[in-house]
């Protein structure tokens, strides 16, 4: 286990963290004598800036594994999600905006999953990007903005307006890209091959498709 695939664990595992944190209701809303949303805003914090390190690490070190590439998107998409409907439990984020940002992560999830059983690898874009980071700016002002610093509060609500914008205009965006990448002609070639190799890997399947066509050669 590397360092990079480290950090994306530790990321997993702050999550629970953070939601017992942000919904449970401590007494004096204190947590060894420090507010439990500075807590919470810490956490998030700590969680987020872990997305940046490992990918940043397992390029400068080369250490980029499968584990990484599977792991690390799918750490992100919790660690949002979680958030974001403690917000919502909390009343400090309306449950639409969080459904439409939750459903595009669904989407695109899919989007990938599909190019990649494809050949076709759909690497993240610079929309995807900003809309990751409207999405911490949005979670750590709301939290903060609750009762500490009011004024984050509607840069928090600015934030998460910016967050749906672009996750709907990225989500158009990767189907775009999904559409054109499924067109390529390397892609029906890959596919024909997969298929090849899938009927040569069952036994006598190559000889039941000569039967099969010589059937149909028979009948016309």
């Amino acid at each position: 286990m590397n360092l990079p695939n480290s950090l994306t664990l530790v990321r997993i595992f702050l999550i629970p963290l953070l939601v017992v944190v942000l919904l449970t209701n401590f007494e004096g809303a204190v947590i060894f004598g420090v507010g439990k949303e500075l807590v919470a805003a810490a956490i998030f914090g700590v969680a987020a800036l872990t997305d940046w390190l490992d990918g940043f690490l397992a390029r400068r070190r080369k250490q980029v594994t499968t584990f990484g590439q599977l792991m690390d998107p799918l750490a992100d998409k919790l660690l949002i999600t979680a958030a974001l409907v403690s917000l919502v439990q909390m009343g400090l984020a309306p449950a639409w905006m969080v459904a439409v940002i939750v459903g595009r992560e669904l989407g695109v999830t899919v989007l990938r999953s599909v190019a990649y059983s494809k050949g076709v690898t759909l690497s993240a874009s610079p929309l995807g990007k900003a809309k990751m980071m409207a999405q911490v700016i949005a979670i750590v002002t709301l939290i903060l903005g609750r009762e500490h610093l009011q004024e984050f509060f509607v840069l928090g609500q600015v934030a998460l307006w910016m967050a749906v914008v672009t996750a709907l205009v990225s989500a158009g965006e990767y189907y775009a890209r999904f559409l054109r990448a499924c067109a390529h002609s390397s892609v029906s070639d890959f596919e024909a091959a997969r298929w090849r190799a899938t009927r040569k890997e069952v036994p006598g399947a190559e000889a039941q498709a000569r039967h099969d066509q010589a059937n149909i050669a028979s009948r016309s």
